[in-house]
């Protein structure tokens, strides 16, 4: 398990643990605080190993800060902790997180803290000046955009999924795509 995760897993235990006693202080019923309870470490490890490097990639790419990555990545499993979802397959379960995770990361955009605070530059280390560049004219696209190339170049998903994933139609996913491609080699011309 990499640093970040191991950070992110222990995050999630001991908010878990501080989740449960103020559930059981504010006296939710009984069932609720069984389903809390019953998160145990596999589920916690499971959920880390399998989608916390996608979570982050996905809020980075919303709100272009690591720590509201971060924060963003424990937002959401807190949700699944919480809501104790159910699912036939792991497909459904992936969906269900990049939903969570969009929606969260919109949920920080139009936060009271984040229109009323000045933000700090955070620096990327990146292994050569071209990954930095890419990063950045890719980073430079609007959230509509970015959204789409992430989800269709680095997690693999189809224009399809995409669509059913971001709740809009396929041509709108089309359509993001083309304009979103435009824009990059329109920029990327400039670099040659």
């Amino acid at each position: 398990m990499s640093k970040l995760a191991f950070c992110i897993f222990s995050a999630i235990m001991l908010s878990g643990t501080n989740l449960l006693n103020r559930f059981i202080d504010r006296g939710l019923e009984n069932t609720q605080r069984k389903v809390i309870a019953l998160m145990d470490e596999v589920q916690a490890h499971h959920l880390v190993t399998n989608y916390a490097d996608m979570i982050l990639r996905i809020s980075y790419n919303y709100l272009n800060h690591t720590y509201d990555a971060e924060d963003i990545c424990q937002t959401v499993f807190l949700k699944y902790l919480t809501s104790a979802p159910e699912f036939s397959c792991d497909e459904q379960e992936k969906a269900w997180i990049i939903r969570t995770t969009v929606n969260a990361c919109k949920d920080h955009l139009k936060s009271f803290w984040r229109k009323n605070t000045v933000e700090l530059d955070e620096t990327i280390a990146f292994t050569s000046e071209t990954g930095r560049e890419l990063w950045a004219v890719v980073n430079s696209l609007s959230p509509k955009y970015r959204i789409v190339i992430h989800l269709y170049y680095y997690e693999g998903y189809s224009q399809d999924e995409i669509a059913e994933i971001l709740k809009i139609s396929r041509t709108a996913v089309q359509t993001r795509m083309s304009r979103a491609r435009e824009q990059l080699k329109e920029v990327l011309k400039e670099y040659e």
